[in-house]
């Protein structure tokens, strides 16, 4: 069921003029069914079982919840609404995916429905349904409200049976709509139907010789034994190509709202045109961007070449995975481990100005459509502990343990405990997971010029006299302090509150490249609260001697 509907008159008012993007979609949902009301609204979601469910199955999920619930606060929740996650098992393999076992076994049943190709992982009866089942695995791990269905199982149960004889009975219109899109010898030998072969139970890609309305039939010939056949078009004998089982399918089901990649463009445009000429409206839906692995290509559940989902849960929380998927759904996003860090902690940012946050604000912050409207509360956490802050003293410390890094943590706040935020735990455990894999492998240290020598000498020195103190701000202007010693800002466009000159950037970049051997770092106050006064000048004493060196390791 979806989560409890808040119907607070001033959120209310101020969803209608919303400028989040759920809510302009729910705004284009809204005017449909003013136009042609109906009882409820059927949002869906789509899924191809040829491969494993990747990140990107999860993302359209997510924003289509986004967009269901700002519906349900546009008509205040007087519209029931369900969303169906659709999976084409019923499509033939037509090849081997990269990222699966026992491929050669995936080899000898080409052609095959997905459901009648058998498991390469050997956990369930087909390949179809263990793709199915990993997909349900997790949407249910992120509390989805969803039905699920199988193209086989509608297919098989008559489910689609009416509006597959309405195809047949206006096969040369659909014909007519999608042979200008194909190339010359595709279009020779095509057709909407692919019949099922009663013998070798392949989806069969051939021309057809006879369509026959009356009999609900498909005359065609096997092209390596030239037998002639006669399929029904219903119950499970045949199914469609896919751009006009989309259509199908929209107008079987009822469909209201479907997302697409924007490499669908054409074809949603190619499936809205056949679901006219079938007597419907076509679904409202807008086309997203697609999502870049680490080199810039189009991630692939064939080649396995994005981030899984379980991947990035290893090293960052739910709640900043979704983050991701709401922010700016019309750009192109490069999905690769790095850019877990900021959504972690751009999560936790969020959460907490939420609650302080008038109802128009509060709709425009992403936390509300994550959450469906309802955000949990933040765990207070001492306030200086992000994760970028946890990533950095797992670098520091060089630990892969988490009770080392709450050792510090019980030091900095003694009232923090695991049992009592269980949040920050988990936040723990992902920093050491990420240090271990990322961080570690990917630190450069240098040494320290003769004037950066100089000022990390002078701020070892000047925090002695702050020996035990775990207050951030006081910390910050010592390291300020001694920046602007050594490092003032000459150009005049950093200057502290009290009108002095600022500090220039090269002290904070000598700061993280010599004593944390990366780029960039955090607020160094916070980080010196955290790890120790004693701990930071010890830090400095051996990074000055070249301790961080290769030469040294």
């Amino acid at each position: 069921m979806p989560s409890p509907l808040s119907l607070d008159p001033a959120l209310i008012e101020a969803a209608t003029h919303a400028a989040a993007w759920p809510f302009e979609e729910a705004r284009k949902l809204l005017a449909r069914i003013e136009r042609n009301p109906k009882p409820e609204v059927l949002f869906e979601t789509g899924y191809g079982p040829s491969g494993l469910p990747h990140i990107g199955t999860f993302g359209e999920v997510a924003r289509t919840s986004m967009v269901r619930h700002a519906f349900r606060v546009l008509t205040k929740g007087s519209v029931p609404t369900r969303l169906v996650a659709f999976s084409d098992d019923m499509d033939g393999l037509r090849k081997v995916p990269d990222n699966v076992p026992n491929r050669e076994l995936l080899q000898a049943h080409l052609n095959q429905p997905l459901t009648r190709v058998p498991d390469p992982f050997g956990t369930h009866e087909s390949f179809g349904a263990h793709n199915n089942a990993e997909l349900r695995r997790f949407l249910d791990a992120f509390g989805f409200a969803y039905e699920f269905r199988s193209a086989t199982e509608c297919y098989r149960s008559g489910v689609f049976d009416a509006t597959l004889m309405t195809v047949l009975e206006r096969y040369d219109a659909v014909m007519a709509i999608m042979l200008p899109s194909l190339r010359a010898e595709r279009s020779a030998s095509y057709s909407p139907f692919l019949p099922i072969h009663p013998v070798t139970g392949e989806v069969m890609q051939v021309a057809i010789d006879e369509v026959r309305p009356a009999s609900g039939t498909l005359v065609w010939r096997d092209p390596k034994t030239g037998e002639a056949y006669e399929t029904p078009v219903t119950g499970g004998h045949a199914k469609l190509q896919w751009k006009p089982d989309w259509a199908m399918r929209w107008v079987a089901l009822g469909v209201d709202y479907e997302m697409a990649g924007k490499d669908l463009i054409d074809s949603v445009k190619l499936s809205g045109e056949i679901a006219r000429a079938l007597g419907a409206e076509p679904p409202e839906g807008f086309n997203y961007e697609l999502f870049l692995d680490e080199k810039g290509q189009k991630i692939s559940k064939s080649k396995g070449n994005g981030l899984t989902i379980d991947e990035w849960l290893v090293y960052g929380t739910p709640e900043s995975l979704a983050l991701f998927m709401y922010n700016k759904p019309r750009e192109a996003k490069r999905l690769f481990f790095d850019v877990i860090p900021r959504h972690v902690d751009d999560y936790l940012n969020f959460l907490e100005r939420f609650r302080g946050q008038e109802p128009k604000l509060q709709l425009g912050n992403p936390v509300w459509h994550l959450h469906a409207g309802d955000p949990p509360k933040p765990e207070a956490a001492g306030g200086t502990l992000t994760f970028a802050m946890l990533l950095n003293l797992a670098a520091v410390a060089n630990t892969e343990d988490p009770g080392v890094l709450w050792g510090f943590i019980r030091r900095y706040a003694p009232d923090l405990r695991p049992e009592s935020h269980p949040g920050l735990d988990r936040l723990v455990g992902h920093a050491v997971a990420y240090f271990r894999d990322f961080v570690r492998p990917a630190k450069t240290y240098r040494a320290a010029s003769e004037p950066e020598h100089a000022a990390l000498a002078d701020l070892a020195a000047t925090l002695a006299d702050h020996a035990g103190s775990t207050d951030p701000e006081a910390l910050q202007a010592v390291v300020y302090e001694v920046g602007r010693r050594h490092f003032p800002d000459l150009s005049g466009k950093a200057k502290s509150p009290d009108g002095r000159p600022g500090v220039s950037q090269a002290w904070f970049t000598a700061i993280y490249n010599v004593l944390l051997g990366e780029a960039r770092g955090p607020r160094f106050g916070s980080f010196i609260a955290l790890y120790g006064v004693a701990e930071t000048r010890a830090l400095i004493e051996k990074a000055l001697a070249g301790a961080f060196l290769p030469q040294a390791a």
